[in-house]
């Protein structure tokens, strides 16, 4: 893979090369990227949906939006300091082709931006819910209608995929989605497969799948523009990751190992000096102690610690990126960065303790129970009255049922894969307010 090709403008639909020596620098097109998702109804529904806590009304507590916020703005530390070092390396990328470091920056920012912007809601047992309906469910009646591959899709629903597929599927008047530079879309592709063969290597690009069958070829063609490389053999697709991608996935392991663990700790889950310990191990190097010991409220104490911690694991994996750049341009470093960092041993004790204190907690327990119900109501729902409309069998219940669907989701689909993806694309965009709400709706116990 080569810089040039990967730092593609190209979007979807464009039939020439757009050259970054002829960009407006006031209007940079990996900053339009930003702009667009940021401005997008998927993006504003991450508001209400689950990063820890499902459904907490505690206003410390992040939300996927503030977690996708932070997670950018790492992101873009990420690769503006990448990108400076890749411009030292490579002086024809500036003098030649007009690119920055700040370009680099502007690239992992967006991607990260977007990271989540296709989970469901409630959190990963969201996507546990949808894909145990076809599984366990009353959707596994649908299995022997459709190619393996179609109901891997379903029965394995995976929130990168469904990300992709909102920031490029069309629809009637929208062609492309919203359009993202395939540079940008790169960055985003953190498992750039499909969903069988399942976990086919211990590469962390296999570890899960990036795409649906529904949006393959448009998959296809973005890899290939941009150079990734091929590496599944006979009738399977995938690709080596796009290099910027590594950045991406290391600004989101890093939010969410401490940002996770700050709230934990805000949340009285887990004690302050049970913190202290784990966190002092990485910042021991930059503690300002007097300053430190200034800090009159928990809060503030756990802050400073958290930011330092955060600044700690950003430039530990920026040398790691750079010390690896050939071998991960050669498809040749199936690790994920932070793996190789100096920090993991201290990562995985916070990340165990995580697991332990919070993701295992009663209330989050309890919120994501009532999450799996609402969801596969909402699918069963809404799939029985889609499909019985296009079988022409549809009941006044049915009819009732899809006039609920928002106007841009009533669509007709000709395919049964396309119209149960649909139904589970319309259900991952709601909220976890919006979910609830439809639930009690449909079981006749909303408060009018």
């Amino acid at each position: 893979m080569n810089w040039e090709q990967l730092l593609s403008l190209k979007r979807q639909g464009d039939t020439s090369k757009r050259l970054r020596i002829e960009q407006d620098d006031t209007r940079l097109g990996f900053e339009v990227d930003y702009d667009r998702i940021i401005f997008s109804a998927a993006f504003r529904s991450l508001q209400d949906k689950t990063q820890v806590i499902p459904l907490s009304k505690t206003d410390f507590v992040h939300t996927r939006l503030t977690h996708s916020l932070e997670v950018s703005v790492v992101g873009r530390s990420l690769g503006r300091l990448v990108g400076k070092k890749i411009i030292e390396k490579y002086p024809y990328l500036k003098e030649v082709h007009g690119f920055h470091m700040n370009d680099f920056g502007a690239i992992v920012a967006a991607a990260s931006l977007a990271h989540d912007i296709g989970n469901p809601p409630f959190g990963h047992s969201g996507e546990k819910a949808i894909g145990e309906y076809f599984s366990k469910g009353n959707g596994k009646k649908y299995q022997e209608f459709l190619t393996p591959k179609q109901w891997q899709d379903l029965i394995d629903f995976e929130g990168n995929a469904n990300g992709f597929s909102v920031m490029t599927s069309s629809r009637p008047g929208i062609e492309g989605g919203l359009r993202i530079s395939y540079a940008t879309l790169g960055a985003f592709m953190k498992y750039p497969k499909e969903s069988l063969p399942k976990k086919p290597t211990r590469n962390i690009s296999d570890k899960k799948y990036g795409f649906f069958q529904a949006d393959k070829a448009f998959f296809q063609e973005a890899a290939k523009d941009m150079g990734l490389i091929p590496n599944k053999s006979g009738d399977d697709i995938g690709f080596e990751r796009h290099p910027l991608a590594y950045l991406v996935e290391a600004a989101d392991d890093i939010c969410y190992t401490i940002i996770d663990f700050e709230d934990g700790i805000n949340l009285g889950l887990v004690s302050e000096d049970f913190a202290l310990e784990y966190l002092i191990k990485l910042v021991k190097d930059s503690i300002n102690t007097s300053k430190y010991k200034t800090l009159e409220t928990k809060e503030d104490r756990i802050s400073y610690l958290r930011a330092l911690a955060i600044s700690s694991l950003i430039n530990d994996a920026v040398k790691v990126f750079i010390a690896n750049e050939e071998a991960i341009l050669q498809g040749k470093f199936p690790f994920a960065l932070m793996d190789k960092s100096k920090y993991k041993a201290q990562m995985d004790d916070i990340i165990k303790i995580s697991i332990d204190k919070i993701y295992q907690s009663r209330e989050v327990i309890e919120k994501e129970l009532v999450g799996y119900q609402i969801i596969q109501t909402l699918l069963d729902k809404f799939i029985t009255a889609y499909d019985n409309k296009f079988n022409e069998t549809a009941s006044n219940y049915d009819k009732l049922i899809l006039k609920l669907l928002p106007e841009k989701h009533n669509l007709e689909k000709e395919n049964l894969y396309d119209r149960l993806l649909h139904i589970c694309h319309y259900v991952s965009l709601l909220t976890d307010g919006n979910a609830l709400e439809l639930y009690k709706t449909i079981n006749g116990n909303k408060k009018s």
